[in-house]
């Protein structure tokens, strides 16, 4: 009897330390659910992103009908706090800074990430699936926001005698959107869209692929021209658009370009079938990523 107790407890211990020995490795978090929202292809009238100049005057982005040829599947909602510390306990990812660093709830969306980290996330998370996961364009995503984005701009003040109006102008309409609570609020909390988005034009934005541009503006009726294209700056798109440089974590730092920065910088993928990667390479110096060289 001895000997066979001696057995059962070498088997249970044998299970133990097995257990202790796969705790560190866990399942991709699973609550809440991350679905995708099917997006059919079509078209939608939206503002174009970038800044747009007439000789050395800003004036304001014209319209244009933007087409989706395809239809695509976006996440629901933003990957959360541990999803993304999966990510960085598995060695995909770069730590959150030491605000940000100890958030984990599976419930809230993951804030401080620069669009570094948020193509890093993209790879080790297409790794994870076998699926391949990408930020979207901009047109993607406002075509996937449907009538829950609504773009506001400033649409005739353009003053050569007095740029700064229009700045002013941008500013006075973003205030009035801003949110004063830049607290990640559970999944959810800002509504559900007719596409089934969770949280569009809540408190955080969403990176894209899409680089900012500058475009000359011509005659009434011509088609403006882009003049250059700078993927050191990425497009954040939220309650409003932004433009953030590509390695920012902290949007209040300075790292806009005009107006009301975003609240926080999260992570929302689109899943891409076609198999050809569109997600484009921050390569290069500082500098030549900044257009500067």
């Amino acid at each position: 009897m001895r000997r066979h107790l001696r057995h059962l407890f070498a088997l249970l211990a044998a299970a133990g330390l097995l257990a202790a020995c796969t705790g560190d490795v866990k399942p991709l978090a699973a609550a809440p659910d991350q679905s995708l929202a099917p997006i059919p292809a079509g078209e939608r009238s939206i503002r174009m992103s970038g800044q747009f100049l007439k000789g050395q005057m800003v004036v304001a982005a014209p319209m244009e009908n933007a087409r989706v040829e395809r239809e695509f599947s976006i996440m629901r909602r933003q990957v959360s706090q541990a999803e993304y510390a999966e990510c960085v306990a598995d060695g995909g990812c770069k730590a959150l800074d030491k605000d940000y660093r100890d958030n984990t709830d599976p419930d809230k969306p993951v804030v401080g990430v620069s669009w570094v980290d948020a193509t890093a996330y993209a790879k080790w998370y297409s790794g994870k699936t076998g699926r391949h996961y990408r930020l979207p364009t901009y047109v993607e995503w406002a075509h996937a926001a449907g009538a829950a984005f609504e773009d506001i701009s400033v649409i005739d003040i353009a003053d050569a005698s007095n740029p700064a109006l229009r700045w002013i102008a941008e500013y006075e309409i973003e205030s009035a959107r801003a949110s004063t609570d830049s607290t990640p609020k559970p999944f959810g909390t800002f509504g559900v869209t007719s596409t089934g988005l969770q949280d569009i034009g809540g408190n955080v934005w969403d990176w894209t692929d899409t680089c900012f541009t500058t475009y000359a503006v011509g005659e009434e009726g011509v088609a403006p021209v882009m003049t250059s294209e700078n993927c050191g700056i990425r497009v954040l798109a939220g309650k409003h658009i932004g433009y953030i440089i590509d390695f920012i974590r902290d949007p209040t730092s300075g790292a806009c370009s005009v107006g009301i920065p975003p609240n926080n910088l999260g992570i929302r993928l689109v899943l891409d079938e076609s198999g050809q990667s569109r997600a484009p390479q921050a390569g290069g110096n500082l500098f030549q990523r900044l257009g500067l060289s």
